[in-house]
């Protein structure tokens, strides 16, 4: 048994990110019976918010997917088995529902028990645990369950067969039934048992069909007596859209996002601060550096100075770099900040982070920014990139927006958010010019933060967008 596990090899889904515990097939990149290599990616899937590409740890040739595109896997179950050794004599592969002992005597090897008289059924395929059984798998005749394979007397062979209401897809290793990782999916959301759904499939394995049976009521059969399951009386069927409306399964990118604002929304207090500041020289600043032939090719906009500022406020406000650890009830101040820029993608809205921006020079940070919102724009962002932030920036201003309360991302202590720029009627110099004007919003986590804290590190920030000098004068 130990080569045939060997031969055919699962590759199951990794955890690919802190805390993951399941992720979306998005595309296959190979097929059964395709070669496949060490190291080659074989499939796309989304977790975490992120779309990453897997390659498969070993060489040989697909065997079977056991996944279809837009199923959700968790993490540690298969998804694709691979025959290492595709020269050689087909073998069960591992996963396939072994031909179990008998309670009697052992049968001998490739002599399983057949009903009286039935034809000699054609050769077929290693059934693996996967997705589905094929359509051609599923019109064979029906082969008796190996748990119920017990040994009858020759003078009673009409017994062999289990009574309709006795299911036979039990292993004798430990009576669990034989279904494959979708199937039990699908029952898990049906609320059926899988001990009372008779199988249908080669060597007793369930199929998708034997439990959508088994969720229909069977007809009461004439003088039985028998009464029907309450569970399967009273079970909700599937909810139909009424008219004017669509229903989207919540996974993906909707399913991450909405875990974290909730759970940062109730254990979080947020208490958010506005301000209104005139950023008209910003504004010339960023015009003067987009003309200086050493940042030729690099991106400069305002949030490179608004990142900037926010840098440059925390150094001068260190306490409120922070995260609560509830477990261990302390405060863990931070000298590196990980800056997270919140992006608007097809998928999503993702919140990639900038490893210890605080280190980098205008022209590192700006090609930092440029490289991450593309990077996440293009569903090309890692597991790595999203993990450990420790504060963001999200311009809501770029939709015309003015301001707003932002919520803050699990584990960090402030968020800011940037309003529209607008030239806006201001008093200046003792006049009322038309001045460029935006609204900062900063949320910060009131535990970590108080009052008085919050104040200053949003007023630095607009300090040094009213005047940038200060980035020379404060840094």
């Amino acid at each position: 048994m130990a080569a045939v596990t060997q031969r055919y090899r699962e590759f199951k889904m990794p955890d690919v990110g802190e805390g993951l515990t399941e992720a979306e097939i998005l595309k296959w990149h190979v097929q059964p019976g395709d070669t496949v290599s060490d190291g080659q990616v074989v499939v796309e899937v989304e977790t975490a918010k992120a779309a990453v590409e897997l390659p498969i740890p070993f060489d040989g040739t697909v065997h079977e997917l056991l996944w279809a595109e837009g199923d959700t896997v968790d993490v540690g179950s298969p998804i694709i088995t691979v025959d290492t050794a595709p020269g050689e004599p087909q073998e069960t592969p591992a996963g396939a529902a072994p031909e179990p002992a008998a309670a009697g005597p052992a049968p001998a090897p490739e002599q399983p028990q057949e009903e009286p008289g039935a034809e000699k059924p054609p050769a077929r395929q290693p059934v693996l645990v996967g997705y589905g059984v094929s359509t051609a798998a599923t019109k064979r005749r029906p082969r008796k369950a190996p748990a119920a394979a017990v040994p009858e007397p020759a003078a009673a062979p009409e017994q062999a067969p289990a009574p309709a209401s006795v299911p036979a897809s039990v292993s004798a290793a430990g009576g669990k039934p034989l279904a494959k990782p979708p199937v039990r999916k699908l029952a898990k959301d049906l609320g059926i048992d899988l001990r009372v759904v008779r199988p249908t499939g080669p060597e007793g394995t369930i199929t998708r069909e034997d439990v959508q049976a088994a969720a229909v009521p069977a007809p009461q059969p004439a003088g039985t007596g028998a009464v029907p399951e309450p569970e399967r009386e009273t079970q909700a069927a599937a909810p139909i859209p009424a008219a004017g409306e669509r229903r989207v399964p919540i996974r993906g990118v909707r399913k991450a996002t909405a875990q974290a604002v909730a759970g940062s929304a109730f254990t979080a207090p947020h208490v958010t601060e506005f301000i209104t500041v005139d950023v008209t020289r910003t504004m010339k600043l960023v015009a003067r550096l987009k003309e200086d032939p050493d940042l030729t090719g690099v991106r400069v906009n305002p949030l490179l100075i608004i990142a900037r500022a926010l840098l440059l406020a925390l150094r001068r406000n260190p306490d409120a770099h922070a995260a609560w650890d509830e477990a261990n009830q302390e405060i863990v101040y931070k000298d590196a900040v990980n800056l997270g820029i919140a992006a608007a993608t097809p998928r999503g809205l993702l919140v990639p982070n900038i490893k210890d921006a605080g280190r980098k020079t205008l022209t590192e940070l700006a090609t930092a920014i440029g490289e991450l919102v593309t990077t996440a724009r293009e569903g090309r962002t890692t597991p790595a990139d999203m993990q450990g932030g420790t504060v963001t920036i999200t311009n809501v201003g770029v939709f015309g927006v003015d301001s707003g309360t932002p919520i803050l991302n699990p584990g960090e202590s402030a968020i800011l958010a940037v309003g529209a720029i607008k030239a806006q009627p201001w008093v200046h110099k003792g006049k009322v010019k038309p001045r460029q004007v935006t609204t900062l919003a900063l949320s910060f986590d009131h535990r970590l933060i108080d009052g008085e804290l919050g104040s200053r590190l949003l007023a630095d920030i607009a300090g040094v967008l009213e005047h940038p000098r200060r980035l020379l004068t404060w840094g």
